[in-house]
């Protein structure tokens, strides 16, 4: 009996669970896997804000994938582009620009997400996200060399656009973006002489009337009073209306000079959803409580991804795209598919939301676990714990618990170290957002392979 061939696209919190789950339930002779991913490490997303405040090291967010003990996978550099669920064949591009093609009996999408954006002028060449590690680096490199120009400059006008810094965007990214970058600016001041503390001005905005609306009136408003204590300018029911590379204009009317745009405004699933022509719900693919693509043979989607029903709460309600629900639904999709190599039935998905933390620097978090409201230190504690114990492997939890002791006694460092290029990179360069074919597109690729099976 030939083996089955598992792909597994993407290496975040859902994949990398499903691959470690397959290899660890499923023999050598049973099945032959391969992950697709453009990285060699699975990162732990939640923590990029202190990666861009310089509080961890790219290094220590970013989990070896071949740390595994019965590591046997496959792992295919590069990245997806395209799927044809009709020919079962995956199309990839690796990291050399190579395309390639690698057919299977069975696919497990878990290709995460990108930055969602607007037809806003100027938004996708001056902004920048927080979305990938080179992103978090860039940023880190961006707002300390606008410190560094300022200080050097003797215009006026140029200081003051160098020192406004603009965070769109009050989810849990872009609050604890802002946070964690404004208590950087203002540890660093101190270091510059030339520079007045009251010039530097974080500013974060976001559409909605309210701030991390998920936690709740009372921790949302003490997190917003979090901020503005810090001297943090939350505008609500503001966007931007036009970017450009020395000031933003928001949608009130407002001109600010600025030279530093982050963008967090939201998210969509990858544009490889799109490439298989299947169904969607809000952008994600619609699948069963069992992970399974309606009409699709052999395709599985979790996370980003998948419109997973949340059978935990019930009626028409969907899971929504967090850490804690990709793992659990890595789980689950190994289980499935290992269940439908060997003919066995399959189980639903089904998982209570543990809660919600949101750490916002130094002592100040808020946090919602199993409902209980907390802030400050018992929050941070909360907050820091939940993220150290999810780290995959031992060296991981060392390299980050080693991090916030060394910031914690020696403080910030103001180094920047390199990633900065002389022509800065756009939203697009960072997450490959043009390289996806349409479904006509795969179907040309695909049209000349013969599939086994």
């Amino acid at each position: 009996m030939a083996r089955s061939r598992i792909l597994v696209v993407g290496a975040g919190f859902g994949g990398v669970e499903c691959v470690q789950r397959l290899e660890r339930k499923l023999g050598p002779d049973e099945a032959e896997i391969s992950l697709v991913t453009p990285v060699s490490y699975q990162l732990y997303l939640p923590l990029l804000p202190q990666v861009a405040a310089g509080v961890l090291t790219p290094q220590s967010v970013a989990v070896s994938l071949r740390r595994s003990r019965k590591h046997r996978t496959r792992i295919i550099p590069g990245g997806a582009i395209g799927v044809d669920p009709k020919a079962k064949i995956c199309v990839i591009r690796k990291i050399t620009g190579e395309i390639t093609y690698q057919p299977y009996d069975y696919i497990v999408l878990a290709p995460g997400s990108i930055t969602r954006t607007f037809d806003i002028p100027g938004l996708v060449d001056n902004a920048r996200g927080m979305k990938t590690l080179a992103e978090a680096a860039y940023v880190r490199d961006h707002v300390i060399a606008q410190l560094d120009l300022a200080d050097a400059s003797t215009d006026e006008k140029e200081r003051e656009a160098r020192l406004q810094f603009v965070v769109v965007g009050g989810g849990y990214a872009g609050t604890e973006t802002a946070a964690c970058l404004q208590r950087v600016t203002s540890h660093a001041v101190r270091r510059y002489p030339r520079l007045d503390p009251k010039q530097i001005k974080w500013h974060l905005i976001d559409i909605a009337p309210k701030l991390m609306p998920e936690l709740g009136d009372k921790l949302g408003a003490t997190a917003l009073d979090i901020l503005r204590k810090r001297g943090i300018e939350v505008s609500l029911g503001v966007s931007i209306a036009k970017a450009g590379p020395d000031e933003v204009t928001f949608t009130d009317g407002r001109v600010l000079p600025c030279r530093t745009l982050i963008w967090t405004a939201g998210v969509v699933a990858s544009p490889l959803i799109g490439t298989l022509g299947a169904d969607t719900v809000h952008g994600r693919l619609m699948v069963s409580p069992e992970l399974r693509v309606s009409g699709l043979d052999g395709v599985f989607a979790l996370g980003d991804a998948g419109a997973v029903p949340d059978l935990a709460k019930g009626g028409d309600a969907i899971c929504p795209p967090t850490a804690q629900h990709a793992l659990r639904q890595g789980r689950t999709a190994a289980d499935n598919v290992i269940a439908t190599v060997r003919d066995q039935p399959l189980r639903p998905y089904e998982h209570k939301d543990l809660g919600l933390v949101v750490d916002l620097g130094g002592r100040d978090a808020v946090s919602k676990p199993m409902g209980v409201p907390l802030r400050g230190l018992p929050a941070q504690a909360v907050a820091r714990g939940y993220h150290w114990s999810a780290l995959r492997t031992n060296v991981a939890k060392a390299r980050v618990l080693t991090n916030w002791v060394l910031n914690a006694v020696a403080g910030d460092d103001f180094v920047r170290t390199g990633f900065q290029a002389q022509k800065p990179a756009s939203l697009h360069d960072f997450e490959y957002t043009n390289a996806y074919l349409t479904p006509e597109q795969v179907r040309e690729h695909t049209a000349s392979l013969t599939v086994r099976g």
